[in-house]
């Protein structure tokens, strides 16, 4: 079924007068380019609160829960992929809605909206506890941030390459806190283990992405790859970060562990490593910042205005720019007013993001519209929503009676 998300793609900013018309938006996007922005969009704030779930779940089942998110998460993209492919939808919300008519394109517009909403709030929230103030603005086209998208995964490389080497250098003189294999069970209950869950869900969820990195690619099957390596970085990285973590700060590990480094200034050496991971960090969110805002200003868009009465969002420039203010001034209110990143990481991670990365796409499997799936494909689908709704569904409940974890 058709709807106006499955229309086109535009770039965020008009292209070029060279650009030729039939083609506005050339697909000259590279292999490491997709990399870069796939494991940009993964490794943001989600990673800062890793460290915390390693203190509820223990270092290996804490791996565990990191490699199978990372796998489920390799499997509903690839769902995607294979239905992109054999409909006529360019985006997320067009793609649903060939499936679900209106009511599924009004869902995942509504799920993007208030997922990229979220996590804008929480990278200012982060930002804020870092500088004591932020700002950042919007920007064109995907492949365009590849450059500022490899800035930002080197500069989380050197946040996790700095932590581990204090991490082992605290080792080596018998300062680190000591850490837990396995779930303390005499702290933390069955249930309070679920509430981990969204942490690293929404660190995984960058679906929303896939469809306008993989329209710039030369070739669309390029994805694939991209995805798995991006994947394999960001599992990498998370269990590194969560790892070295927990490990130099222990039981007193924050949800946000760079208010962790305040603590670990008595020397003047020690402030200024405390300082560079944290302005690094904070560098690297500024970095991340335009690809997630670039996403909810265009669901913003096709929700408020149809595109047969407006010009696209990137021909007019007071829309452009009114839209653009408007959400940068909620969510720094937003941040100011709620100053603590669990609980957004827990209610996205619970709800809206979700379904973006596993229900939404494994419900497209089993409806099956442009007959893909296969038996193995549906009963994998079904597999992914009974863990997706059964593991939100705790840790909803679990936050609402009030987590020991806390």
């Amino acid at each position: 079924m058709s709807n106006s998300t499955s229309e086109y793609v535009t770039p965020l900013l008009p292209q070029n007068s060279e650009t030729p018309q039939h083609d506005p938006i050339p697909q000259n996007g590279s292999i490491s380019g997709a990399v870069f922005n796939i494991s940009t969009t993964m490794v943001g704030a989600g990673i800062m609160s890793i460290p915390a779930t390693m203190k509820v779940l223990g270092i290996i089942p804490g791996l565990i829960v990191i490699v199978l998110v990372a796998v489920i998460t390799d499997l509903t993209v690839e769902f995607m992929l294979r239905c992109t492919s054999s409909g006529k939808a360019v985006t997320y919300a067009g793609m649903v809605g060939e499936s679900f008519g209106w009511g599924g394109s009004l869902a995942v517009k509504i799920c993007v909206i208030t997922t990229n909403l979220g996590v804008l709030i929480v990278y200012l929230i982060i930002l804020g506890d870092v500088l004591c103030g932020n700002e950042y603005e919007g920007t064109i086209h995907l492949d365009s941030l590849k450059y500022s998208s490899a800035l930002s995964i080197l500069l989380a490389l050197v946040f996790v390459v700095i932590c581990s080497s204090m991490a082992v250098t605290a080792l080596s003189s018998g300062k680190t806190q000591s850490v837990r294999i396995f779930p303390d069970f005499s702290q933390v209950t069955a249930l309070d283990l679920f509430t981990t869950v969204p942490i690293f869900v929404t660190g995984f969820g960058f679906h929303v992405n896939v469809h306008p990195i993989r329209a710039e690619l030369v070739k669309p099957t390029d994805m694939s790859s991209a995805v798995r390596i991006s994947l394999l970085i960001s599992v990498a990285i998370y269990f590194a970060i969560g790892f070295f973590g927990y490990l130099l700060f222990g039981d007193s590990i924050m949800p946000d562990v760079l208010v962790n480094f305040d603590q670990n200034s008595d020397s003047s050496f020690g402030r200024w490593l405390d300082n560079v991971i944290r302005l690094s960090y904070a560098l690297h969110l500024a970095l991340v910042f335009p690809i997630m805002n670039y996403s909810l200003r265009a669901n913003i868009d096709e929700l408020l205005f149809t595109k047969k009465n407006k010009a696209p969002l990137a021909l007019d420039t007071p829309r452009f720019v009114s839209l653009t203010l408007v959400l940068l001034a909620f969510t720094y209110l937003v941040a100011v007013a709620i100053p603590n990143v669990w609980y957004f990481f827990q209610f996205l991670g619970s709800t809206t993001i979700v379904c973006l990365s596993f229900i939404f796409p494994a419900a497209i499997i089993l409806r099956d519209m442009h007959g893909i799936s296969k038996t193995r494909d549906k009963v994998m689908a079904i597999v992914v929503i009974i863990l997706a709704v059964g593991t939100s569904g705790i840790a909803i409940w679990t936050n609402l009676n009030g987590s020991s974890a806390d």
